[in-house]
C-alpha cells in the first residue's frame, strides 16, 4: 500500500432487517394484569406498562421521581444516561399511594429483598413470566413487550409520533416508527376485499 496514490472503494453496506417489536393486545394486557394478585407485583407492572418503562426504569426508581403535583415521573439516568419525563397515571398514583401505606418504602421506590437496595430486574423479569403463562399467552412476549404495547396502544388512539418519540426517550425518530409497522390503526380503515365476496355457504 506504500507509496501508491489514494484509491477508494465503494462497498455497499448491507441492508439491516425491520424486526418488528411484539406486542400485546388490550385485552391480552388486561388479561395478563388480572393475574397479578400481590400489591407490589402488580404496582411494578402496571407502572411498567402505564409509562412505557424499561425494566431497568421500573427497579431503580426512587421515592422523590414519583412528583404527585405536577403528575409525572422522573426517569433519571435511562438508557444512553437520559433523563425524561413520562406522565404519571390517576389510576397509577392512586395505586402507589396504597402500595406506599403498605409498604413503607424509604428510599427506592420498589426495595429488594434488604432496604438498602431496589428491586432485582432478574425477579421483576420472572413475575410478568409468570403472568404470561397463568393467563395463556402464546405469543413470544417479554417484560419490554409492555413498553412495546404501550407506545403501539398509543399510536393507534392518535398519539403523535414525535411525543411517542419523546415519551419513551429515543434518539432516533426510526426507532420509534417501528410501532407504526405494528399498530392497527391504518388496518382497521382497511374493508378486506374478502368480506366483499357473495359466498354461499354450504
Amino acid at each position: 500500500m506504500l507509496k501508491r496514490e489514494k484509491f477508494f472503494f465503494e462497498i455497499p453496506r448491507p441492508k439491516k432487517k425491520l424486526i418488528l417489536p411484539n406486542v400485546l393486545s388490550i385485552s391480552q394486557v388486561e388479561k395478563l394484569f388480572s393475574q397479578l394478585e400481590n400489591l407490589k407485583h402488580k404496582t411494578m407492572l402496571f407502572l411498567a406498562y402505564s409509562g412505557g418503562l424499561r425494566v431497568s426504569e421500573v427497579v431503580n426508581l426512587k421515592i422523590k421521581d414519583i412528583h404527585s403535583a405536577r403528575m409525572v415521573i422522573n426517569i433519571k439516568g435511562a438508557k444512553g444516561k437520559k433523563d425524561r419525563m413520562v406522565a404519571l397515571s390517576e389510576g397509577i398514583l392512586e395505586l402507589l399511594r396504597k402500595y406506599y401505606i403498605a409498604y413503607k418504602p424509604t428510599y427506592w421506590l420498589f426495595e429488594g429483598q434488604y432496604k438498602d437496595e431496589p428491586y432485582s430486574t432478574r425477579s421483576l423479569q420472572q413475575i410478568f413470566h409468570r403472568a404470561k403463562n397463568e393467563a395463556k399467552i402464546t405469543q413470544d412476549v417479554t417484560f419490554h413487550s409492555l413498553r412495546h404495547s404501550y407506545a403501539t396502544h398509543l399510536h393507534e388512539r392518535g398519539t403523535d409520533i414525535k411525543l411517542i418519540q419523546e415519551l419513551l426517550g429515543h434518539n432516533d425518530l426510526k426507532t420509534t416508527l417501528r410501532y407504526t409497522h405494528v399498530s392497527t390503526r391504518k388496518l382497521e380503515t382497511i374493508v378486506n376485499p374478502f368480506d366483499q365476496l357473495k359466498i354461499k355457504d354450504e
